[in-house]
C-alpha cells in the first residue's frame, strides 16, 4: 500500500475538519454549496441550507466571524534516527484533535503547547527504538493516528516541562499477512480498504471518521462503527494486538480465537488512549465483501414510536447493518442539506410523498422522525431481512420512505463534520457528544438532555434559540447509543467557548443522572476524565493506575488521558 505523505496538511486542513478542498460555503449569490470532488454532495447547490441556517440560529451572511492564522516558530532538536520534522505546521497539525475549543482557538490564531518534534516510524522496530530513546532522555511521547479525537486526547498538557514528541503512525501501513484475518498498523480505513476490497474482503468497521481515523486509534479508544450490528465493535473484531511500552512489548503467545488465561490483556490496551504505549500491529477479522447492499428509510409519526420500533428490532435481533433514528430537529436539518432538484418530475414526486405523509396519513411535520437503514449480505436474505424490519416498523406506525432517503442519510455522515467550519464563519458554534443507555431510559435521556441544553444556553446568556437534537444510532440487546448535536449563535457573548463548555458539561451531568454512560465510543481523553471515578469506582481507577505505574513508571506516555 502506498505510504501517506508525511505532510498531510498539504491535503488536509490544520485548523478545520477534513480535506482542504472540501468545505461548505455560501457563494456570491448567497447560495450554499459544497466544494471539491470527493463526495456525492461535492459541487452541488443546497438551496434550503441558507434559510434553515439563518432561521435556526438567527445567523446572518452579513455577520461573518474573522479567522486569523498564526504558527509558532521552530525548535531545534536532535535527530533520533527516523524521519522527523521540526516544522511549525507539522507540529501544529499534530498538537490538537477536533474538539470545538481546539478548532476555535486555532481559527483565532491562539495556539497553545504543541509537540516539539514529529517522528514517523515505519515499522514496529522503529517504534521500539523511539520508545527506548524517549526513556533514556525522559521525553514525553504522544501517539498520533488520524487526529480525529473529540475528547482533548491529543492536546499537549500545558504543565508538561519535558520535550514532547508526536509519534505519527501514518507511515505504518503495511499489511503483513492475509488469511482469514489481516494484520495492519497505523493505517487509515480508506487506504487499507483499497487493498482489501481488491481481494474481495472488508473489515465492516466504519466509524463516522473512517476517512481519517486509524486502526491504532480505533483500538486505543474502543471505537464503534456504523455497521456494528453485523460486524461488531472494535473489541469484537480484534484477534491479536502488539503494543510497545516502556517496559517492553505486550502481546499474546498465539492468535487463537479465545483463551481462558486470566483477564484478557487486550482489554488493558483497548481504550488505553495512548497512556501505556503504542499499538504497532493488529490482527483483525475480515469478511467477504457483501454481494448485495440495499438502503432504506422509514418515517414515523413521532420519536417515541420510532424508539419503540428500534427496541423491538433489537429484541428480535434483526437489526440491519445500520439503523439510525433521527429526531424531528435532525430530520429538518437533513432536509436542509438536500441538493437542488434536477428535474420537475423529481420535484413532483418529492411533493407527492410529502403530501401523502402529512395530509393523507396525518403525520405532523413538526413531530415526525425518520430512520435510515442499510442492509448487507446475500441478496435473498437481505430481501427477507428488509421485509421483516419493515413489518415491525408498520406495527409502530412507520411508513417506508424510500431507498434514496436512506442512502442520502448514510452518505451525509461523511460531510456533516464540515458544517461546523461553516458555522464558525458566521458566529455559530456546534458540537456532538454521545452516550449509551438502557432501553427503558432512552426517551428520558433524549428528552431531558435536549431540554437541559436549551435551558443552560438561556441561563448562560445565549441570545438566540439553540439547536438541540439527537439520534439513536446503534442498537444492542440491553440498550442503544444516542448521539446528540447542539449548536448556537454566539453573537453578543464575550467568551463563547467557555459558555459552550459549561453547556456541554451540564449536558454530560444530565446524561449520567439519567442513567447514561460516560462515553459509548468517543473515549474519555482529558475532556471527561473528571467522571472516571464515578464511572468505574475508586477501586477501578486504582487498578488502572496500578497498570500505568508498572508499564510506564516514568510517565513517558504522558498525554494525561483517562487518569
Amino acid at each position: 500500500i502506498p505510504c501517506l505523505s508525511f505532510n498531510r496538511h498539504e491535503v488536509m486542513k490544520w485548523n478545520g475538519w477534513g480535506y482542504s478542498d472540501s468545505r461548505f460555503l455560501f457563494n456570491k449569490k448567497g447560495q450554499a454549496e459544497f466544494t471539491g470532488k470527493r463526495y456525492k454532495l461535492s459541487g452541488m447547490i443546497l438551496p434550503a441550507l441558507k434559510d434553515w441556517f439563518e432561521g435556526t440560529f438567527g445567523a446572518s451572511l452579513q455577520h461573518k466571524s474573522p479567522a486569523t492564522v498564526s504558527l509558532p516558530t521552530n525548535n531545534e532538536l536532535k535527530s533520533i534516527g527516523v524521519p522527523f520534522s521540526h516544522e511549525a505546521e507539522d507540529r501544529a497539525f499534530r498538537g490538537h484533535g477536533h474538539c470545538l475549543h481546539e478548532i476555535f482557538a486555532l481559527r483565532e490564531g491562539k495556539i497553545g503547547r504543541v509537540p516539539d518534534m514529529v517522528v514517523w516510524p515505519n515499522c514496529h522496530n522503529d517504534v521500539e527504538k523511539i520508545v527506548a530513546l524517549a526513556c533514556k532522555h525522559n521525553v514525553c511521547l504522544i501517539p498520533y493516528g488520524g487526529g480525529t479525537s473529540v475528547s482533548s486526547a491529543l492536546e499537549c498538557p500545558p504543565e508538561e516541562t519535558r520535550s514532547i514528541v508526536s509519534l505519527d503512525t501514518s507511515q505504518m501501513v503495511r499489511q503483513l499477512k492475509r488469511r482469514e484475518e489481516v494484520i495492519s498498523a497505523g493505517v487509515r480505513k480508506t487506504t487499507r480498504n483499497l487493498s482489501l476490497n481488491e481481494s474481495g474482503y472488508c473489515t465492516g468497521h466504519e466509524p463516522d471518521s473512517m476517512e481519517f481515523s486509524s486502526l491504532g486509534g480505533w483500538v486505543s479508544t474502543r471505537a464503534s462503527g456504523m455497521k456494528k450490528n453485523i460486524y461488531g465493535n472494535i473489541e469484537d473484531l480484534v484477534v491479536h494486538i502488539k503494543m510497545v511500552t516502556p517496559q517492553g512489548v505486550i502481546e499474546k503467545s498465539c492468535q487463537g480465537p479465545r483463551m481462558s488465561t486470566g483477564p484478557d490483556i487486550h482489554h488493558f490496551i483497548l481504550g488505553s488512549e495512548g497512556t501505556l504505549g503504542v499499538v504497532t500491529e493488529v490482527t483483525m477479522k475480515i469478511r467477504p465483501v457483501p454481494e448485495y447492499q440495499k438502503y432504506g428509510s422509514v418515517v414515523f409519526p413521532n420519536f417515541e414510536q420510532g424508539v419503540a420500533c428500534l427496541r423491538e428490532v433489537a429484541k428480535q435481533r434483526c437489526a440491519p447493518a445500520s439503523i439510525r433514528l433521527m429526531d424531528n430537529e435532525q430530520f429538518m436539518f437533513g432536509h436542509a442539506l438536500k441538493p437542488q432538484v434536477s428535474s420537475i418530475f423529481t420535484s413532483f414526486l418529492d411533493g407527492l410523498k410529502k403530501f401523502y405523509i402529512t395530509k393523507f396519513k396525518g403525520f405532523d411535520p413538526s413531530r415526525l422522525c425518520v430512520a435510515t437503514l442499510l442492509f448487507e449480505g446475500n441478496r435473498e436474505k437481505v430481501l427477507q431481512h428488509e421485509k421483516q424490519v419493515y413489518d415491525i416498523a408498520a406495527k409502530f406506525g412507520g411508513l417506508a420512505a424510500g431507498e434514496d432517503n436512506g442512502q442520502r442519510g448514510y452518505m451525509l455522515t461523511f460531510v456533516i463534520a464540515y458544517l461546523r467550519d461553516l458555522g464558525m464563519d458566521y458566529y455559530v458554534i456546534a458540537e456532538s457528544f454521545e452516550t449509551s443507555v438502557p432501553w427503558d431510559r432512552v426517551l428520558d435521556v433524549c428528552r431531558n438532555v435536549k431540554a437541559r441544553v436549551v435551558r443552560e444556553c438561556k441561563d448562560k446568556g445565549v441570545q438566540f434559540s439553540p439547536l438541540s437534537s439527537c439520534r439513536v444510532t446503534q442498537t444492542y440487546d440491553a440498550g442503544a447509543c444516542v448521539y446528540f448535536y447542539f449548536a448556537f449563535n454566539y453573537r453578543g457573548l464575550s467568551d463563547p467557548v467557555h459558555v459552550y463548555e459549561q453547556v456541554e458539561h451540564a449536558a454530560r451531568e444530565e446524561i449520567l443522572a439519567n442513567g447514561g454512560s460516560l462515553s459509548h465510543h468517543h473515549g474519555v481523553g482529558k475532556l471527561r476524565k473528571e467522571w472516571m471515578r464515578e464511572t468505574v469506582s475508586e477501586v477501578g481507577v486504582g487498578m488502572l493506575q496500578s497498570v500505568k505505574d508498572y508499564v510506564d513508571p516514568k510517565n513517558i506516555f504522558g498525554n494525561r488521558n483517562l487518569l
